[in-house]
């Protein structure tokens, strides 16, 4: 069984190429010098358009996380870490948490990016502890 695959459209195709290349790519805006995730057309905080893809660094820290004991199908093995990753560009993101143990995981920990393939399309960021 596979994994759901996210959606690849125009706008995005920018990041997921980053992805598959192992880097972390975010939207910049020039005007107001903010990152910003999820893609978007407009600046998310100055409404401006002619956004640039960057890459960026990839560290952040645990701003949240849950525990997922029942997964949504067999293709994901359980128990798995959602988090709510702030990156150090600023922008929040939500990813997996991989190589710890769920009992050891703390809001607050620092985390690098970290690339899983999960289809010839998709490769999806997950974040490790550093």
């Amino acid at each position: 069984m596979d994994k759901i695959q996210p959606s690849v459209n125009p706008l995005s195709q920018p990041y997921w190429d980053g992805c598959k290349q192992g880097l972390l790519r975010l939207q910049y805006c020039p005007k107001c010098r903010r990152y910003q995730f999820y893609p978007r057309i407009l600046c998310s905080s100055c409404a401006q358009s002619g956004l640039e893809w960057l890459d960026v660094c990839g560290r952040g820290t645990i701003a949240s996380f849950t525990i997922v004991a029942r997964p949504v199908s067999k293709a994901y093995q359980s128990p798995y870490i959602i988090a709510l990753v702030d990156l150090d560009e600023g922008p929040r993101m939500m990813s997996s948490i991989v190589d710890i143990a769920d009992k050891t995981v703390k809001i607050g920990l620092k985390v690098s990016v970290a690339f899983e393939q999960w289809s010839e399309e998709i490769t999806m960021p997950v974040f490790q502890i550093i």
